[in-house]
């Protein structure tokens, strides 16, 4: 069928356009395929990629998989900018999102493909993931601007409920693969966790392809598409809505570590609940199931209360959200610091922070999708729709920047002395005399300070300590430089593997991919780590590892107050510049009868 055929305006008609429900799939399996890898992704990189060499190799640091994460996401929200620009002047949105599918599934491919010949196992993930950031951030513009093109002013009172349709589409399919995907990662390995949401985004595009003919096409406009975007008026409506954008860069900086650190946190914390044993990778469902509770909660009973004590405004709507991101985070922080003391609180006090989060979400993110669209002139709708997704390039680029600059260079262990593991040796003993004499408790970090310095490594200064969790702890000595947090650093980590009650029986439950890989690469010794993260060592049992550098400057509780104190200052400041801003509202010109 030719495209002149297609319709490229919309119809006078108070009924929702024929080409919703084709949308609202094709985002829900889309979003399927994208949140099952990208909740995955963080721990894939920690605990997964080293073996899938034929060698094993070491562990991806922490703090290392968190930049990646945020980089990777930063690409997603990168590309918009390419996608919008080929729509607008080129293609047309309709055949944007199509072509940029295609390249979409190659990546979730390529990713399937990790370990196979060709290529080392990182080089096919960043293969991938690159693929991937160009289809997922090239079609984000398109898409939501493809949503708002099907409505013209005599069915645009159906725009606000519809997009919020879309944003439950989006979580009912990121709460279905985050629940699903971590348990085809634990049991059957990262060839079928990251080639079945592959598979969703082949559904997501054939469903896309068949509401060609009721979709509402409008014609990419060219030349005068540039003229008009690069004119003094379009530059002004870019910059304009950049200032608002740019505070919400700082909400996404935070909203997206729910797939990097507060994963990471999860793996020290109590997951048992509801009488079920969650995975960390599998918290992060809670976020969308909460979306969909949520959107309806809010539009119809929390909006319209407020409403009745002060005009509710678009702008107020993201301040109250901005302000509201800063309990959900300290919330985290206050579940680190006792993380840091070595308690193991319960998974409910991160899902109390998320149910913070969401509330906070719903205000600032759908109301900033419906925002974008309505402040942007009809020949600008793409673009500025990319120019809303960059904020979120620029918060998980500011994010991923911090966990870079954290993050202390590595130095050479063969250069440790044989006196300073002495050292170690000497302040370990009294550690664990500690233990012994405390019903089997590390110290806390205070009083482990107090144990360390009593011992002074070959250059004249005391040893630290430091309490990373119940099982674990550093001492370090400074180095030939005596500074701290430089890589001269020699880190000794303890860590002890205590012996699991009979009633869990964790010891007795089969061998999941991870462990029985571990064996096969690294035989007995593989063998000896499986039963000590299973608990099946038959006493307590302390294991060291050395390094030099390789610290992180913001650690524990210290890292989630820096952000939580970031999100306060930019609510604040964003109170005034809401104050300052006037909207100005842009539709779609209905087709003459």
């Amino acid at each position: 069928m030719s495209s002149k055929t297609y319709l490229t305006a919309p119809v006078a008609t108070p009924d929702l356009p024929k080409g919703i429900p084709y949308i609202i799939g094709n985002e829900a399996a889309e979003r399927f395929s994208f949140y099952g890898m990208k909740g995955i992704l963080t721990i894939f990189m920690t605990k997964y990629l080293f073996l899938l060499s034929d060698v094993a190799g070491e562990p991806m640091e922490r703090a290392e998989a968190i930049a990646r994460y945020h980089d990777f996401t930063s690409w997603v929200y990168l590309t918009p900018v390419l996608g919008a620009f080929l729509a607008d002047t080129v293609l047309g949105k309709y055949r944007t999102i199509l072509s940029l599918s295609i390249v979409y599934c190659v990546g979730h491919l390529a990713l399937a493909f990790m370990g196979g010949p060709g290529m080392s196992a990182e080089s096919w993930m960043m293969t991938g993931l690159y693929l991937i950031a160009l289809g997922s951030g090239g079609i984000k513009p398109c898409v939501s601007a493809h949503v708002g093109d099907q409505f013209g002013k005599t069915n645009s009172h159906w725009l606000t409920k519809v997009f919020g349709w879309f944003y439950i589409s989006i979580n009912v399919g990121a709460a279905l693969s985050t629940l699903a995907t971590p348990l085809l990662l634990e049991w059957y390995g990262p060839h079928w966790a990251f080639g079945i949401p592959g598979v969703l985004m082949a559904i997501a595009t054939v469903l896309f392809w068949m509401g060609r003919d009721v979709f509402v096409h409008i014609p990419p406009r060219g030349k005068a598409f540039i003229r008009e975007t690069f004119s003094v008026e379009g530059i002004l409506t870019i910059l304009k809505l950049f200032i608002i954008f740019a505070f919400v860069a700082v909400f996404w900086a935070l909203f997206d570590q729910t797939g990097s650190s507060w994963v990471l946190q999860a793996e020290d914390l109590d997951r048992n609940w509801l009488g079920i044993e969650w995975l960390p990778s599998q918290i992060q469902a809670v976020n969308p199931v909460m979306i969909v509770t949520l959107v309806p909660l809010f539009s119809y009973v929390i909006y319209p209360a407020i409403d009745k004590v002060f005009p509710l405004t678009a702008l107020r709507k993201i301040a109250l959200g901005l302000f509201l991101m800063v309990p959900g985070f300290a919330i985290v922080a206050m579940l680190q610091s006792w993380i840091d003391a070595g308690d193991t609180p319960n998974i409910s006090w991160q899902l109390f922070a998320y149910a913070v989060l969401t509330a906070s979400e719903v205000m600032v993110s759908i109301t900033c999708l419906e925002f974008a669209y309505t402040q942007a002139p009809t020949s600008m709708k793409s673009v500025v729709m990319a120019v809303f997704l960059f904020s979120v390039s620029l918060g998980n680029y500011f994010t991923a920047g911090v966990n870079k600059f954290i993050l202390v260079e590595k130095g050479d262990v063969a250069s440790v002395s044989a006196l300073t593991k002495e050292h170690f040796a000497s302040a370990e003993g009294m550690v664990r005399e500690y233990f012994d004499g405390n019903a089997e408790a590390l110290p806390r970090t205070d009083f482990g300070l107090s144990i360390a310095e009593k011992v002074t490594d070959s250059w004249g200064t005391p040893l630290q300590y430091r309490m990373i969790n119940r099982n674990s702890y550093k001492l370090v000595s400074l180095g030939p430089d005596k500074t701290a947090m430089t890589p001269d650093d020699i880190v000794h980590t303890v860590t002890v593997s205590r012996p699991m009650a009979t009633a869990d029986k964790k010891s007795e439950k089969p061998l999941n991919w991870r462990e029985t890989r571990m064996i096969e690469l690294l035989g007995e010794e593989g063998r000896k780590q499986v039963e000590r993260e299973r608990g099946g060592v038959p006493t307590i049992e302390f294991d060291s590892n050395l390094t030099v550098g390789g610290q992180v400057k913001l650690e524990g509780a210290a890292y989630f107050w820096f952000w939580t104190w970031m999100m306060l200052g930019t609510a604040v400041v964003f109170v005034f510049v809401a104050m300052w801003y006037t909207p100005k509202t842009y539709m779609q010109e209905e087709a003459a009868h």
